[in-house]
């Protein structure tokens, strides 16, 4: 399933290699850019923004 998203860096990751990728749509996949082959975790697009509007009131 993954080979067929299209994966960007967020834009909330840093330059230090804290960093994640993601692609948005129905459903936001979420992983580390460090260990690209391991799991990923998959939310709802409202969660995605639940999430994003906690990160920015933070």
């Amino acid at each position: 399933m993954t080979s067929e998203i299209t994966w960007h860096k967020s834009s909330y990751s840093t330059a230090n290699g804290s960093c994640v990728e993601v692609p948005e749509g129905h459903t936001t996949h979420i992983r580390d850019t460090q260990n690209r082959a391991q799991a990923e975790l998959n939310v709802s697009a409202p969660e995605w923004t639940a999430l994003l509007g906690t990160l920015r009131a933070n």
